[in-house]
């Protein structure tokens, strides 16, 4: 734990340094972290204590004084065995209830930095942007001082117009900023300064005008309202994007998960009713009139045996039919086509927008399927690298930091590894979100079992002897052929 929070530290190094934060601050967030880390950590933990704690078994002889008095390898294991299951029960009541809940208050960590230090979004001396007064606004001031850096002195604010061009200029001697937990909008407060705005011309020459007309105007007090969820620029989460399928347990996940599947399912259809409409790209189905009487002279209504007769005669007698753009004269054909292409790009826009809106939703579909079966894994996740672990010990004979630690390592990096790379696929929609959950499980599973059977029957990884004799056959056998 305590590497894992140093290279926490390390990844946001930015976030935190330069913002003014006090101790307490950070402090909060790392302890509000720890329980996230607790997915890395604890696999990696049993990986490496089963593999120290077996291994200086082996290499004192241990094993060799239990099996002398009739113990088996799986009775010396049997109350690690037993250990070992209920803490992965344990590590999944942690990761439905406290991983949650830790989320939620990093979360609400840093929605409400900017309320309790609203000054740590302006840097000194240089301009600092945000966007909760307009269009666009950059403010610098030269010091910052008092309780929570709220006060502030020789204030610049630029202010820019929906071309993002700077037209209006605030400058003041002091400012003061004023917030509130229980409120989201911040109160920026300007003394003594002045008001500079740029004034467009109407005239017909407006452009070729060498005169750039403004207005000016000079404050006492001048407050500007600020809203603090656009102000807020601390990102301590490397995407603005807060997934809060981390935020809910099993039971929030599963409701989740079905409303989600069908709020797809439901979009998908009307969207695929609406292109097919516009497209006219079936034939519809003629419903019987009610109103007709026993007698009247109708044309028969056409149903789907006539389409399927109608098309298959198409494309046997393609060439009897004539070109429907032949029948128009040629400016009406050039409408026609024209109207065609243009119908034709719409579709494909409205598709291309459609696919990114739906590409979100199935990703944010996939993440909770992702969440649910991931907590699962976790727990089954110690118990699997504890039969990787305890048989590995037994067979390396060899204990202490060294050797244990490098395989240790391997082994927890080839687990992480496999297990990143199939998040971000299921993410993506390119595996099943349940096989990205489960991967790097599966993969260890049969790996335990392969251990746990050359340990019980004290047999090594490999016998080395016999692969270096296969190889000096091949070339003596290849030696003798060539000097005959």
């Amino acid at each position: 734990m305590f590497i894992f929070i140093f290279q926490t530290i390390w990844l946001f190094i930015d976030d935190l340094a330069g913002k003014g934060l006090d101790i307490a601050i950070i402090g909060k967030f790392i302890f509000y972290l720890m329980p996230n880390l607790t997915e890395k950590v604890l696999p990696l933990t049993v990986l490496l204590s089963s593999i120290l704690t077996f291994g200086t078994f082996a290499e004192n002889y241990e094993f060799a004084a239990m099996k002398a008095s009739g113990i088996s390898l799986q009775r010396a294991m049997l109350s690690l065995i037993v250990f070992v299951v209920f803490l992965g029960g344990v590590t999944f009541v942690f990761a439905n209830s406290i991983i949650p809940a830790s989320e939620q208050k990093i979360y609400n960590l840093r929605r409400n930095i900017a309320k309790v230090k609203p000054a740590v979004a302006i840097a000194e001396g240089v301009f600092s942007d945000f966007e909760g007064t307009g269009e666009g606004t950059n403010i610098k001031v030269d010091r910052k001082f008092g309780e929570n850096d709220r006060f502030l002195e020789n204030v610049i604010i630029h202010k820019k117009n929906k071309s993002n061009i700077n037209t209006t200029v605030i400058k003041a001697k002091t400012g003061e900023l004023l917030s509130s937990e229980d409120s989201d909008i911040l109160q920026l407060i300007l003394r003594d300064g002045h008001y500079y705005e740029e004034v467009k011309s109407k005239g017909p020459n407006k452009k070729n005008d060498a005169k750039h007309p403004f207005a000016k105007a000079s404050f006492e007090t001048n407050t500007i309202n600020i809203d603090l969820s656009d102000f807020n620029n601390v990102d301590l989460e490397e995407e603005r994007n807060i997934s809060t399928d981390k935020m809910k347990n099993i039971s929030r996940l599963s409701k989740d998960i079905d409303s989600l599947r069908k709020d797809n399912i439901r979009i998908v259809r009307s969207f695929s009713k609406n292109i097919t409409n516009r497209m006219g790209a079936f034939i519809p189905i003629q419903k019987k009139d009610t109103l007709v009487k026993p007698g009247d002279k109708v044309a028969p209504p056409i149903d789907s045996t006539q389409v399927a007769k109608i098309l298959a005669a198409k494309k046997t007698h393609k060439d009897s039919f004539p070109n429907v753009a032949n029948l128009f004269s040629p400016w009406q054909k050039n409408q026609l086509i024209t109207s065609a292409k243009n119908s034709t790009k719409q579709i494909i826009s409205s598709i291309s927008g459609k696919k990114d809106d739906l590409d979100r939703r199935y990703k944010i579909y996939n993440l909770h399927i992702l969440s649910l079966h991931k907590k699962y894994a976790l727990g089954l996740s110690c118990v699997i690298l504890f039969f990787v672990g305890a048989p590995l010990g037994a067979i390396i004979r060899k204990g202490g930091l060294g050797l244990p630690m490098v395989i240790a390592i391997v082994l927890f990096l080839t687990y992480y590894f496999i297990g990143v790379f199939a998040g971000n696929y299921a993410k993506e929609g390119n595996i099943h979100p349940i096989l990205g959950a489960w991967l790097s499980t599966l993969i260890m599973l049969p790996l335990s079992i392969y251990l746990t059977r050359r340990a019980t029957a004290d047999r090594g990884l490999s016998n080395f002897g016999n692969i270096v004799d296969f190889f000096k056959n091949i070339f003596k056998r290849k030696t003798e052929e060539s000097t005959s």
